[in-house]
């Protein structure tokens, strides 16, 4: 039994439970009396969360994010610590990685540092490979804080998401490439995360809307170094592609090298497309063009909805929102 709980039994804001918690004046004695004679009922104690809630004594917000090196994750996080210095809160900011212990020890750190809630910046905390159970400590985490995911979507009670079009995004860029002439388009990607996984649906969807064979040669995972793969794409003779959907920037920029290295020319001879707009679309040569997937906005989805929950609003929060992403075309195609 949590705070949410009693707050559904007794047909009110969580908000209002912790008021009543903390005797506030701003409160009903008749609903005083309700919410305290459901939490005998249930034997109910409050804890530091409810009462940090009426007391707005922590103003603090738990952010974790797998490295916070990767361009998306850094602005991720700048945007969202802008956001919530404007709501008054501060925020503690940890680095998980991808193994699923760490992610699991820093949820559970940041629970114990008396956060108002808590926000999970990538897809990896929506489970690997397709495997929802790997998300259960999420869910475990909502049952104490609201907890926000940035960019990656697990159903559960106080869990809320905001992620962007994916799958959308990747179907019309590997379409436009089709109608215009390619016919082997290599998908190059560095993880099994729920983002990729959506990424890889819309690239698979557009080749069988198209009279398209999927191939399993033509879909390559590699680490997120640019160097790693211009040098696996150079060793891979045995490859045949004429352009390439990259789920990251830097995979992209690893392909630019590869066709640099084999003097071909890009676009004519090798069409490439990256994934998140960042820095790296501009600082190679050619230019990149790039699927912006609106990170800014995410996080300011993110934190107006985080406060609509701590305050108590009554008008229900969305527990899913997705954003059109938008492609950015630059020097590497020519649809």
């Amino acid at each position: 039994m949590n705070i949410y709980d009693i707050a559904e039994l007794a047909g009110v804001s969580i908000a209002t439970v912790s008021r009543v918690v903390n005797d506030s004046p701003r409160v009903s004695e008749k609903t005083k009396q309700r919410v305290r004679a459901i939490m005998e009922e249930n034997g109910y104690t409050p804890n530091v969360f409810a009462r940090g809630l009426g007391l707005d004594s922590m103003k603090t917000i738990g952010i974790i994010c797998p490295d916070v090196s990767d361009s998306y994750m850094a602005s991720a996080a700048f945007h969202l610590e802008g956001r919530l210095h404007e709501y008054g809160y501060d925020c503690i900011l940890c680095c998980s990685g991808s193994r699923q212990e760490n992610k699991e020890k820093y949820v559970s750190l940041l629970l114990n540092k008396r956060i108002d809630a808590l926000i999970l910046v990538g897809s990896t905390y929506a489970g690997e490979g397709g495997d929802d159970r790997k998300a259960d400590y999420v869910r475990n985490a909502a049952k104490t804080v609201p907890v926000f995911m940035i960019n990656g979507y697990i159903k559960g009670d106080h869990v809320y998401c905001a992620f962007s079009d994916d799958y959308g995004a990747t179907y019309d860029v590997a379409s436009q490439m089709i109608e215009a002439g390619r016919r082997r388009i290599l998908f190059l990607c560095d993880s099994h995360s729920y983002s990729a996984n959506q990424k890889l649906a819309g690239y698979e969807a557009a080749l069988k809307d198209h009279g398209l064979p999927v191939l399993g040669d033509l879909k390559l995972y590699v680490k997120n170094r640019i160097h790693s793969v211009r040098d696996i794409l150079l060793e891979r003779r045995d490859l045949n592609f004429d352009s390439v959907l990259a789920t990251d920037d830097g995979l992209a920029v690893g392909a630019i090298k590869y066709a640099n290295a084999k003097l071909l020319k890009i676009p004519e001879e090798l069409c490439i497309t990256g994934f998140n707009n960042s820095a790296l679309s501009i600082c190679c040569d050619p230019e990149l063009s790039s699927i912006d997937n609106k990170v800014e906005e995410l996080c300011a989805i993110t934190t107006d909805q985080m406060m609509a929950v701590l305050r108590g609003e009554e008008k229900p929060v969305a527990q899913k929102s997705q954003v059109p992403c938008r492609l950015v075309k630059r020097c590497t195609t020519d649809f």
